[in-house]
């Protein structure tokens, strides 16, 4: 299969979007994750132990769900894209684990393997996530309590 200019590029600005969501969720940085979704972008946390929602509710909950982990490391992999024109679908593999800390500093570290459905759309800034579902695959340990 002979890829066009346009979709080797789409393909790549695609992989940085998602590259660039999972650097902000694991910084903490919320105005760079605003970069990643239209602003009424549809996103389904559920199957993982979050919540689903549009976009500002679901910030809203991640900035106070992720602020028990010190430690967050999204990994993304076997990333399938399909372009049509403007819009495209994504399933990606994530596995993430992540750290909590008790007052006496005692770690707790489980992981979620997951995969993100998306749906993209190219917008004037770029390409960015209208609608995410994460389908947890398997969780190694516990979520936490909360």
């Amino acid at each position: 299969m002979t890829l066009s200019l346009q979709e080797v590029s789409d393909r790549i600005e695609i992989d940085d979007l998602l590259k660039r969501y999972a650097t902000a969720i694991d910084t903490q940085d919320y105005e760079l994750l605003d970069t990643c979704f239209v602003p009424d972008a549809d996103v389904d946390y559920v199957s993982s132990g979050g919540i689903a929602g549009k976009y500002p509710e679901v910030r809203a909950w991640l900035e106070k769900a992720l602020a028990i982990f010190h430690v967050t490391l999204h990994s993304l992999s076997n990333s399938e894209i399909e372009l049509d024109g403007d819009s495209a679908r994504g399933r990606t593999l994530v596995s993430n684990p992540m750290c909590t800390r008790d007052p006496e500093g005692k770690e707790t570290i489980f992981t979620v393997y997951a995969y993100y459905e998306d749906e993209l759309v190219r917008t004037a800034e770029g390409w960015r996530i209208a609608k995410r579902f994460e389908r947890q695959a398997l969780l190694d340990g516990s979520l936490p309590g909360g």
